[in-house]
């Protein structure tokens, strides 16, 4: 499976000077949030595939205006063929606004979320638009990681962490971080690919939760008997 993810800016060769090149062979997009919706709008209609978005700090336009076509998954676990990507958009709050948040408001979202979880019997990606304390974040209050992101992690073990918000140009930028936890953490900004083999998750139906597996198969026959 190969994802492409996304963050902060648009890229002009997805956009101004699209090159079909760029979404060849890929079945999944992801938005790690500050991207403009008519942007993600039209990568989701050239690609004919889903894209998936999480909030960023510059997104309050998206309640007025949401990107049309186009999935929210803030504050829920997405299932594609099997893969569990949880959503967790915003930032670290520091000045009023909306998609910003306290450590401990991240940490009740989390909390809230505990029992999807629990019923998925965990996640394979985590999308964000912060990124973890001390994975890549700095020293001012704006661009502070969540160390509840270090907390989820540590518990549940996912495959990936996707997130954006530290930009290239800002001096210590790395794409790729390992997690004490085994995590591989990309910063996504401008745009990246990442490839997902079959052993990075469990197969559509077999993740060892018997709810959540029977509820995915009675789902899969119901679509089938109609399609």
């Amino acid at each position: 499976m190969k994802i492409l993810a996304l963050a902060d800016v648009e890229d002009k060769a997805l956009w101004d000077y699209f090159d079909k090149e760029r979404i060849k062979d890929v079945d999944l997009i992801i938005s790690c949030g500050d991207l403009n919706h008519s942007y993600l709008e039209f990568i989701e209609t050239m690609s004919n595939c889903p894209l998936l978005y999480v909030r960023g700090n510059h997104d309050r336009g998206y309640s007025q205006r949401p990107p049309q076509g186009c999935i929210d998954i803030d504050d829920r676990i997405y299932d594609f063929h099997g893969l569990r990507i949880l959503g967790l958009g915003g930032s670290m709050r520091y000045h009023e606004g909306s998609d910003m948040y306290t450590e401990q408001e991240m940490a009740n979202r989390i909390r809230k979320l505990k029992r999807a979880i629990a019923l998925r019997n965990g996640f394979d990606i985590l999308v964000t638009h912060a990124p973890a304390k001390g994975y890549g974040d700095m020293d001012d209050l704006p661009h502070h990681g969540f160390e509840c992101f270090n907390s989820l992690i540590d518990q549940y073990h996912p495959k990936y962490m996707l997130h954006g918000h530290v930009h290239k140009d800002y001096g210590h930028f790395e794409r790729v971080r390992i997690h004490e936890a085994g995590t591989k953490i990309i910063n996504c900004y401008d745009r990246t690919y990442v490839d997902i083999s079959d052993q990075d998750h469990p197969a559509r139906g077999r993740t060892g939760s018997l709810l959540y597996d029977l509820y995915t198969g009675m789902e899969d026959r119901r679509k089938k008997k109609y399609y």
